[in-house]
């Protein structure tokens, strides 16, 4: 992974993964996951302790340091010895050999920092999660949102987030707890419910497709582009649809619609279709990309939910903070502006449409609203509030979901999900309307 591209996520489903007993799975996935969301502190205390702290490390020898130095400073439970002896055995198997006992010194003195800590090393962990991330990323979210906010953002993604779940009925409910599944009520909306102990994927309601995993606030997001004010519309465009939970929810929500399914991968996009079989009669997949999308003034109803940074799924995504740079928002915004000017050329007058991004990012959130709304003069920015309003009146949302949502709505009516505060991944959720 240190050396290609493919994401954590997608390895740890793969077949070699896959093929190793529960116990041995659970603690591969810990392990990479924690790693990556520690690396960069992990390193710190790596090279405090190296004869030559700026010395070039093979990429084997760093990552058996790496993973060696999170079991002695994070997993209580794993023997020192047991965690040092495996390190070393790796850098031997990776031929290496000659670096074994550097490994095997430094991961001691780690052992030996562990016991001296003690109690205090858990807190002292939690306070180090700003130098978890890349420095240009924390002074941003300090300067966006102050320096409570950064901390509650750092802090939440130092974990892996809880599954969540759609649950459409009590039935499913019961029937998940009857296969030994604690579920507890999700945070905004009424079907969502986090998975504290089980699996989900194992149950028969998972295999008969009557329980979904999907992020609580993913899951908003097409809440609130279904939440139509007036008649139900007739045409959506899901611009950027896959992987297709989004899609699902419109379909369930809006009976009476047709969609048009829009993925530039034709992967992802023949996976959502075997996804969506049971949708076939009232959903158009087209591979196509939504940045040059042609229809014009034909849709009442878009979903813009645009490829970006991904920075408010750092929880889930650890990787993505070693792999962005500054430098890539704008390129990411470029593209962003480009599919909605064209989603706003396929819709009707008087059309709808949720610009949405799972990015905590200014360059890819307002700014590319603020952009679009500058060139063209027919639309305008409309806020959510209404729409908060008739999911809590249609029951939509659990408890005190809608106060939520209301207190982190900005200025212009969008809604900000921020990691910390929400316990959900990070979005932006902005409403356009095209008047004329």
């Amino acid at each position: 992974m240190q050396r290609g591209s493919a994401h954590a996520d997608d390895l740890l489903r793969g077949r070699q993964v896959s093929a190793l007993v529960p116990a041995d799975r659970n603690l591969a996935t810990a392990l990479v996951l924690g790693v990556l969301r520690w690396q960069l502190w992990l390193d710190q205390q790596i090279r405090a302790h190296l004869d030559r702290p700026k010395a070039k490390l093979e990429p084997e020898v760093e990552i058996a340091l790496r993973l060696g130095a999170y079991q002695l400073l994070h997993l209580d439970r794993v023997p020192a010895h047991a965690a040092i002896d495996e390190s070393v055995e790796l850098v031997k198997q990776a031929g290496h050999r000659f670096a074994s006992g550097m490994v095997n010194a430094v991961l001691r003195k780690l052992a030996r920092q562990r016991n001296e800590s003690g109690a205090e090393a858990g807190a002292e962990r939690l306070e180090s999660a700003f130098e978890a991330y890349p420095a240009w990323m924390v002074e941003r979210w300090i300067a966006s949102y102050g320096e409570d906010a950064a901390r509650a953002i750092c802090r939440h993604g130092q974990a892996q987030p809880e599954p969540v779940v759609r649950v459409e009925s009590a039935e499913v409910a019961e029937a998940l707890a009857r296969s030994g599944i604690e579920l507890v009520p999700g945070t905004l909306l009424a079907c969502a419910r986090q998975v504290k102990t089980g699996d989900v994927t194992a149950s028969a309601a998972w295999r008969e497709g009557r329980v979904r995993l999907q992020d609580e606030g993913s899951q908003l997001i097409a809440e609130l582009a279904a939440a139509n004010l007036n008649r139900g519309p007739g045409n959506i465009l899901d611009a950027c649809a896959a992987p297709g939970g989004k899609t699902r929810i419109l379909l369930e929500r809006l009976p009476q619609a047709r969609i048009v399914a829009c993925e530039a991968s034709a992967k992802r996009l023949a996976l959502m279709r075997e996804r969506l079989a049971a949708y076939a009669e009232r959903v158009e997949f087209v591979h196509a990309d939504a940045a040059v999308f042609e229809e014009e003034k034909k849709f009442d109803l878009a979903l813009v939910d645009v490829p970006c940074s991904g920075t408010g799924t750092l929880g889930r995504n650890p990787e993505i903070r070693h792999r962005l740079k500054m430098e890539d928002l704008a390129r990411h915004a470029e593209r962003q502006r480009a599919i909605l000017r064209a989603v706003l050329g396929a819709m009707r007058p008087g059309g709808l449409a949720i610009y949405s991004t799972c990015s905590l990012e200014p360059e890819e959130n307002e700014q590319v609203v603020a952009a679009m709304l500058a060139q063209a003069p027919e639309a305008r920015q409309v806020s959510l509030a209404a729409r908060i309003e008739l999911l809590a009146e249609k029951g939509i949302l659990a408890g005190d979901g809608a106060e939520k949502l209301r207190a982190w709505l900005t200025p212009a009516g969008a809604l900000r999900l921020l990691p910390g505060a929400a316990q959900t991944d990070g979005f932006f959720v902005a409403l356009i309307e095209k008047r004329t």
